[in-house]
């Protein structure tokens, strides 16, 4: 048994910060009810090439264990099929730009009236309040509003965004541990609430210590590259055939580090032998670091370090890692039958619970897959009136 079997999930999300949330919830075990708009679905179903028999390779990275329906939300009817489930669910996720949802007729507010119980999930671009709610969430938008970028990238030149969508990514990890924490509040209380997740918000609290380097200083940290801005060297060295990270964390790890490259009189030079040092004379550093990597290949040099105990690691590509032996060895690639797709591969979830293990994972679902069903099993509509409301384009 996973942990969050027998709650039920009324998932209005689409593209990606909203979908992630819902995986999430599905891989631990609650019943996820995708809900599409017919003849088009999930924007991601379109976000192709590359596909994966006749699905976009997008929309099957974040939609496994969920089945979907196709409703036209916006008619009476809709409407209708919407109420029965939502009064059978435990769970609403939306991530419609803030007012949406109450145009629609199934804000909070009402949604709470008629279940009091229901955990309401909200996420938007700038938040549900304030001067900026009205505008869009996406996520390289967010990435530049909320500082990431400007400390991202050569410290010579322009600003990168993060290679993943972290701004959707972690958008949609902190709705699901609220969704979590309500679940939890809800057993004392017997009621339920709403989670308000501001992108730029999640995004922005990532920041961390370059916050608090600011607040402390009020100089607000320069783009590094791949240098950390307190620690050296900490950062992407290339070595002959490669590129590797080095993490001399400390001056122990700066003796093991020359011992390790046998460069020996480097301990007991002056301008290296305290990490405030190695700060203040980093560009004399790490040239000289720079030209001792060289020397060697990757998998020479993380060998080294490895005996020496310093931690290092190779700059990977994305196909080094899913073929690799750490995923594999973790049993951490999920393999689903799809019935168009063939095998469909993902990465797992990264949570690993003893108890209630999440080892069950289902391919994402086609377009409208189980309309019939959810509507003639767990909603209760007869044969005839899903005939009809397949014939009237309400589902």
């Amino acid at each position: 048994m996973r942990p969050l079997e027998g709650l039920r999930v009324a998932d209005l999300t689409r593209v990606l910060s909203g979908p992630y949330c819902t995986m999430q919830l599905g891989d631990l075990g609650a019943d996820v009810i995708k809900i599409e708009q017919p003849g088009k679905g999930d924007d991601t179903r379109a976000f192709a090439p590359p596909f994966q028999g006749d699905e976009a390779a997008y929309f099957l990275s974040v939609n496994r264990n969920k089945k979907s329906i196709t409703l036209d939300m916006k008619s009476p009817r809709g409407k209708d099929v919407l109420w029965r489930l939502v009064e059978k669910s435990d769970i609403l996720v939306e991530n419609f730009r803030p007012g949406a949802m109450d145009r629609l007729g199934f804000g909070y507010d009402a949604v709470s009236a008629r279940r009091p119980s229901m955990i309401y999930a909200s996420i938007c671009g700038f938040g549900d309040s304030g001067p900026q709610r009205d505008r869009p969430g996406y996520d390289v938008i967010v990435q530049g509003e909320a500082g990431i970028m400007d400390i991202t990238g050569p410290k010579d030149g322009a600003p990168h965004k993060v290679g993943a969508a972290i701004g959707d990514l972690v958008s949609g990890l902190y709705a699901a541990q609220g969704i979590l924490a309500a679940l939890y509040a809800s057993r004392a209380t017997g009621r339920g609430q709403q989670v308000s997740i501001s992108m730029y918000e999640a995004v922005a609290s990532l920041l961390t210590f370059n916050a608090s380097i600011y607040y402390a200083t009020g100089n607000t940290p320069r783009r590094r590259g791949n240098e950390h801005p307190t620690i050296v060297p900490y950062e992407t060295f290339e070595a002959s055939d490669g590129w590797i990270n080095l993490g001399v964390a400390n001056d122990d790890l700066w003796r093991r580090f020359c011992t390790g490259a046998e460069r020996p009189e480097l301990i007991e030079d002056p301008r290296f032998a305290k990490a405030s040092d190695r700060v203040r004379n980093r560009e004399m550093l790490v040239p000289l670091v720079r030209s001792i990597i060289k020397e060697r290949t990757r998998d020479e040099w993380l060998a080294r370090m490895e005996k020496a105990g310093v931690p290092s690691g190779a700059i990977r590509s994305v196909g080094e890692v899913c073929d690799g032996d750490l995923l594999k060895a973790r049993s951490m690639v999920a393999e689903m039958p799809h019935s168009s797709a063939g095998v469909v591969k993902t990465v797992k979830n990264a949570v690993h619970l003893k108890g209630t293990p999440l080892d069950t994972y289902f391919a994402p679902p086609r377009l409208g897959e189980h309309t019939r069903e959810v509507l003639t099993g767990l909603l209760g509509y007869s044969a005839g009136e899903y005939e009809t409301l397949v014939r009237d384009k309400i589902v």
